[in-house]
C-alpha cells in the first residue's frame, strides 16, 4: 500500500524549528508498504525553519506575530492532495497537533500550548477527499504491520 507520510516523521529535519520527529513505528513500515513523504508547510512555500503558526479559531492560520499564512498551507494542503493522488494513497499518517498534519486535536492560536478539537489544514482536506488519516501514536498504526492489502 503506498502511504502519504509527514516528512518529520520520516527524520527529515522539516518542522518550524528546523528539527524532524522521528517516529520508528512510522520509519518501520517502510519494509512493508511504500512510504510517500510530504510536508504541506514546505510544499506550500513556507521556509524551513519558520516561525510557528496555529490555528485561530476562525479557521485562518497565522504565525506567533501575526503574520496571516493561511494561503501558504492551502496551497501545501493541495500539493500534498495532489501526491496522494498521484500515488493512488487512501491512508496518511501525519504528525499530531500540528497546523497542517495535525488529527483530531490542534493548538488553539492564542500560542499557549492549548489543545482544541480540530484538525489541521492538510488533514481536513485529504479527509474531505476521501483519505484516511492517522496520528503517529494512533493504534492503528500497528494494524499496518499485518495488513497486506489496500483494503485498510
Amino acid at each position: 500500500m503506498n502511504i502519504l507520510v509527514s516528512s518529520c516523521l520520516l527524520g527529515i529535519p522539516c518542522r518550524y524549528d528546523g528539527q524532524s520527529k522521528p517516529c520508528e513505528a512510522v520509519r518501520r513500515l517502510a519494509g512493508r508498504h511504500r512510504l510517500i513523504p510530504v510536508c504541506p508547510e514546505v510544499l506550500g512555500g513556507l521556509p524551513t525553519p519558520r516561525e510557528p503558526s496555529e490555528i485561530r479559531p476562525d479557521g485562518r492560520v497565522y504565525s506567533r506575530t501575526g503574520q496571516d499564512v493561511s494561503e501558504a498551507y492551502l496551497a501545501g494542503a493541495r500539493e500534498a492532495l495532489r501526491i496522494a493522488r498521484l500515488h493512488g494513497c487512501s491512508l496518511a499518517i501525519l504528525k499530531e497537533k500540528s497546523p497542517s498534519c495535525g488529527c483530531g486535536r490542534i493548538y488553539d492560536g492564542s500560542f499557549t500550548r492549548t489543545l482544541t478539537a480540530g484538525d489541521g489544514i492538510c488533514t481536513a482536506l485529504l479527509r474531505r477527499n476521501g483519505i484516511r488519516v492517522i496520528g503517529e501514536s494512533s493504534k492503528e498504526l500497528e494494524d499496518l504491520f499485518t495488513c497486506v492489502s489496500d483494503s485498510f
